[in-house]
């Protein structure tokens, strides 16, 4: 018998999704060892029957077990980002490369092509747009300033942040703190 399962869980962002996969599993009778994002690990095996009935309260929540490595890899990739952007105190100096290389133990050019076949998007054009949402986010509390913002999100400089800025919203920074701000996507639709 197995001492422990482990699934890999999709669309998994936010605090409030570890409460909701931890509670559908212990409310199946599941002995949850741990939920992180993206991850949940039960002791021993899960049955058939309570698979089953655990994949539907899932999806109903609007989640999904990840099956096939490459999906497994490419949520991984996807929570690492999430977590960097929006759940550390500062986004770390090191190049997002080297920390996905690092975290995951495969060469980033694998992991690149992996994840630009199946999601159609580079990995690079995945963490501008998550960097754009924490940016909105910050920009909409209207507690630090545009320049601090960009900072904190690593961009070189001011101009280069605006720029992706403006072609992710249509709107400038200063614009966007100005107007009513447009609604935010959820985290797991990027």
């Amino acid at each position: 018998m197995k001492e422990r399962t482990t699934l890999s869980i999709k669309h998994m962002v936010c605090p409030r999704c570890i409460t909701t996969v931890r509670s559908i599993a212990e409310d199946l009778g599941l002995e949850v060892l741990s939920v992180v994002l993206g991850e949940l690990t039960v002791k021993g095996e899960i049955s058939g029957k309570t698979m089953q009935m655990f994949k539907e309260q899932l999806e109903a929540s609007g989640f999904s077990i990840l099956i096939s490595r490459e999906q497994k890899l490419i949520n991984r990739i996807k929570t690492l980002i999430v977590e960097r952007i929006h759940y550390q105190d500062e986004v770390p100096a090191i190049k997002l490369s080297s920390y996905l290389s690092d975290k995951l133990r495969h060469d980033y050019g694998y992991l690149s092509k992996i994840f630009s076949s199946v999601e159609a998007v580079t990995i690079e054009r995945y963490q501008t747009a998550q960097r754009i949402e924490r940016a909105k986010e910050l920009l909409s509390y209207n507690e630090v300033s545009i320049t601090e913002v960009a900072e904190w999100l690593g961009f070189s400089s001011l101009p280069h942040f605006s720029s992706h800025f403006k072609r992710e919203t249509g709107l400038a920074p200063k614009e966007f703190k100005r107007v009513k701000h447009p609604e935010r996507r959820s985290l797991d639709s990027i």
